[in-house]
């Protein structure tokens, strides 16, 4: 009869260690748990602090942004085949599907009409749609989201998205709703030309080419500013529920955990008793 040799040592498994967790393993992972508990929870603290300072800038930025977009929606301009798209989004995680779901209607535009030039603010929609639509990034921004966003960060983005030639932008960012539910949105702003080639600019005063390029630009980092509030007031909203829900998953898994420990360790201490009781039967 041949025989095989093995290459690795037998090891001897210990029977409280066949099909089922020990108690140390089980007390291990109660504590990794807990642990996870007290992150999550203080996260959720955390978010709902910076939540409310959110949604206070958000009021007196939504003014401005529907303002300034008001004269895009009232009026017909042309959008033209040169179209630039602009996402808003930022750098953190830990917020649910909110950077997916952006990342989804992009998607769908771009299934309907091939996205060709693209601004993308923000590192994790740059992640998502860089598979879909690298080659038609003009640029990117990060370090978004760290801390609340100025007019300053908007205006850069506007300089840079009027230094590319196009015939209309959708800027594209998450408009936030309530506390628990949020949906993506889209502001067309359409390019100088097709703003000078629009009567309606025209009906109380003569204006040039100087002063529609500075409007567009003002309205333009409005509408930025704007888009930017409503993204990080959702981020923050849609982080909170998410850390509220995992702090109760964790709830519900340390007290699982706690009933596997407490049936473990009642089994161990039978077992133990009937090997005493059976140890003493057979002394006598």
């Amino acid at each position: 009869m041949a025989t095989t040799w093995l290459r690795t040592p037998l090891t001897v498994v210990p029977t409280t260690a066949r099909g089922m967790a020990t108690l140390k393993d089980i007390e291990t992972r109660l504590k990794s748990v807990r642990n996870i508990k007290k992150i999550t929870s203080s996260m959720k603290m955390v978010s709902a602090a910076k939540f409310t300072r959110a949604e206070k800038a958000l009021k007196p930025a939504r003014v401005y942004g529907t303002g300034a977009n008001s004269l895009y929606e009232k009026n017909e301009f042309g959008s033209g085949d040169d179209k630039l798209f602009v996402a808003i989004s930022s750098d953190r995680g830990l917020c649910g599907g909110i950077h997916s779901g952006l990342g989804r209607t992009f998607k769908a535009m771009h299934a309907e009409t091939p996205i060709k030039k693209a601004i993308i603010v923000g590192d994790k929609a740059k992640a998502i749609l860089v598979k879909v639509m690298g080659d038609a990034y003009l640029s990117t921004f990060n370090n978004v989201g760290k801390k609340q966003s100025s007019f300053t960060d908007a205006l850069d983005i506007a300089e840079e998205i009027l230094s590319h030639d196009f015939d209309s932008a959708d800027v594209v960012f998450n408009s936030f709703v309530n506390v628990v539910s949020y949906k993506p949105a889209i502001k067309p702003v359409p390019s100088s030309a097709n703003i000078e080639s629009n009567d309606a600019v025209y009906t109380y005063d003569e204006v040039d080419s100087e002063v529609v390029r500075c409007f567009q630009e003002f309205s333009l980092a409005n509408i930025i500013h704007h888009a930017l509030k409503e993204q990080e007031a959702s981020e923050q909203s849609a982080r909170m529920n998410a850390m509220e829900n995992a702090t109760r998953n964790a709830g519900e898994m340390i007290d699982k955990l706690q009933l596997q420990y407490n049936r473990t360790r009642q089994a161990v201490i039978t077992r133990e008793l009937i090997e005493i009781i059976s140890g003493a039967n057979a002394l006598e």
